[in-house]
């Protein structure tokens, strides 16, 4: 069970800012308590976002209000360490020279707590992130999973307004990325959180709402479901090349399309009618011109809708699905816009999880 208390949404955020040697001009707004995902490719401004934010980089013009607070802008410039706002890299950046609890408990103590306060605030959060029996580890004999699960309880154990978090998982293998994701999914819920990814999966299981930087501007803002599943911008549209069919749980998926998807559940087990997305990539799903024989767990009659290059293979959509074939598979199946087909996908290549990052 938690032991730490539930953060009460009161930190809201906004940006209107222009650095021009980047040109760089960013106008968003974070309501307290959300998390907003931003995504853009390598070069888009994401990056400077974060450094704007905590002070790390001082705008040329506009402002940066954090809880009704100019923090930067004409009339005010706070120092980082006065902001209250935290920020996880890729890299843990702990402390070598201490142990994992008296790192963890740098922030209340610097803040003005007490030893003895201070390594219990760093024990609970400890705690809420799964590594207790780390504390008295040094930094350097920890694993890379275990290293960044210290450095988002000590990011957290300094109660900041504002959490911003630069790609937390990008430095992680690819085994140990999906726990340390359901922590983050945990720990961010009602909390006001900057991420800053590149992983579709994090702004789905993690983000209320989604920014898109492309060229140092945004390019689209808004809902996560909305944007993955309705991208506008060139980039959203590369990146939410999953497949993503949301419903209700009913021992599988229930879409409102009367689909049942069965899948492996990520996370707890679910509770009958609650919002789920059964999540599958399109070189999972096989492509048939009948149905086959056998028994395959999801099997979906589609239109084709479209058909188009992809890398080396030719991906094949049907509305909200896709599928990845060969090119000679394309006329073997005589696959072209407006006929029928079947794609099939394995049950144990589909990942459900819950829908949104902070329910209700």
């Amino acid at each position: 069970m938690s032991t730490s208390p539930a953060p009460v949404p009161r930190h809201g955020l906004e940006v209107d800012v222009r650095l021009e040697d980047r040109d760089v001009e960013l106008a968003l707004r974070l309501a307290p308590g959300e998390t907003l995902a931003v995504l853009g490719p390598n070069g888009a401004g994401k990056s400077t976002l974060l450094a704007t934010i905590a002070g790390l980089l001082r705008p040329d013009r506009g402002t940066v209000t954090l809880g009704g607070r100019e923090v930067s802008g004409p009339h005010a410039w706070l120092a980082p360490h006065r902001r209250r706002v935290a920020l996880l890299s890729q890299e843990p950046l702990l402390f070598p020279h201490l142990d994992v609890l008296d790192n963890v408990a740098f922030g209340p103590r610097s803040a003005g707590a007490g030893r003895r306060e201070a390594r219990e605030t760093a024990r609970r959060w400890l705690t809420e992130v799964g590594v207790e029996d780390l504390a008295g580890r040094r930094p350097g004999s920890l694993s890379g999973g275990q290293a960044q699960r210290v450095a988002v309880a000590r990011a957290l154990a300094a109660d900041p307004d504002l959490l911003l978090l630069d790609e937390p998982m990008a430095a992680l293998d690819v085994s140990v990325a999906p726990a340390l994701r359901q922590v983050l999914r945990r720990v961010l819920a009602g909390r006001s959180t900057v991420l800053v990814t590149h992983d579709v999966l994090d702004a789905l299981l993690l983000a209320d709402r989604v920014v898109v930087l492309e060229a140092g501007r945004v390019v689209e803002d808004g809902p996560t479901g909305d944007v993955l599943t309705r991208p506008r911008s060139a980039f959203a549209a590369r990146v939410a090349g999953l497949n993503l069919l949301a419903g209700r749980w009913e021992d599988g998926v229930r879409t409102p399309e009367g689909r049942l998807v069965h899948g492996s559940v990520v996370g707890p087990q679910p509770e009958p009618g609650q919002e789920m997305v059964a999540v599958f990539r399109p070189e999972a799903v096989s492509v048939f011109d009948h149905a086959p024989g056998g028994s395959p767990r999801n099997v979906f009659e589609v239109t084709i809708t479209e058909l188009e290059p992809a890398g080396g293979v030719v991906r094949v959509r049907a509305g909200a699905l896709a599928a990845d074939v060969t090119t000679r598979a394309v006329p073997d199946l005589d696959l072209v816009p407006g006929s029928r087909a079947t794609f099939t996908v394995k049950a144990t290549e589909v990942s459900v999880y819950l829908a949104s990052a902070n329910p209700t």
